[in-house]
């Protein structure tokens, strides 16, 4: 019987036989199986990058932009009589700033207030530290006291649509934009007292009131190119 025993245990352990090798297959299926599974993956994550580029760049640009390409140029050219397209000035930048006073006493406002920023402009607002200490003030160095954004692109082309359509003629008494506000060298900055100007805040819901600088940034050479860039864009000047 012991010999039988043997000889049963010898032919299980030779391939080909029936006892025993059915389950190796099976595991090496299921290990054959899973590098399958991990060459489809980036497959689909590249379709998937592809899908969003597409997306992104189907996507009409800014009506600003698109005015700026068909008309503005053409009247800028005309104006100043520019012999090389590079001449000709276009918007760069445009630099929202909020400064928060009360946050030397509490930090939650400076956190909701680049809430509100990044509400109004449609991208998350960076917050700003102090640089120096000063006693007078009770500010400390690396204090956050304020926010700011940076937009550029459509996004910026945005932005200005909203500012010189929607939030101005909501401002309380508005007589116009200072036509002087230029640094010289073709940029131009504007103060508002009410942050709640923009639709996207709600004004029920804002427990307290910012003003913001707006510094938008040309490519001009001079004060007079910028002014004329602007006020095509339909900058509302004081006359």
């Amino acid at each position: 019987m012991a010999d039988k025993d043997d000889k049963k245990a010898k032919a299980g352990n030779k391939p080909g036989t029936k006892a025993g090798p059915e389950k190796a297959p099976r595991a090496d299926a299921a290990q054959a199986a899973k590098p399958a599974k991990e060459k489809r993956q980036p497959k689909a994550e590249v379709a998937a990058k592809v899908e969003k580029s597409q997306a992104r760049d189907s996507k009409a640009p800014p009506r600003l932009q698109d005015m700026f390409e068909q008309e503005v140029r053409k009247r800028l050219a005309e104006q100043f009589g520019y012999k090389n397209p590079m001449q000709m000035p276009k918007l760069d930048k445009i630099v929202v700033n909020m400064g928060i006073g009360e946050a030397v006493n509490d930090r939650k406002k400076v956190e909701t207030a680049a809430e509100h920023l990044g509400l109004i402009t449609g991208q998350k607002a960076v917050i700003t530290h102090a640089r120096k200490s000063i006693a007078v003030y009770k500010l400390r160095e690396g204090q956050a006291i304020g926010c700011k954004v940076t937009l550029r692109k459509a996004r910026m082309y945005e932005f200005l649509d909203r500012l010189v359509n929607i939030a101005l003629p909501r401002v309380r008494d508005f007589r116009g934009l200072n036509p002087k506000s230029f640094d010289g060298r073709g940029n131009y900055t504007v103060g508002i007292k009410e942050h709640i100007i923009f639709p996207e805040i709600d004004y029920d819901k804002a427990a307290e009131v910012w003003g913001m600088d707006i510094t938008v940034c040309t490519t001009a050479r001079n004060d007079d190119e910028a002014r004329a860039l602007l006020t095509a864009f339909n900058f509302p000047f004081r006359q």
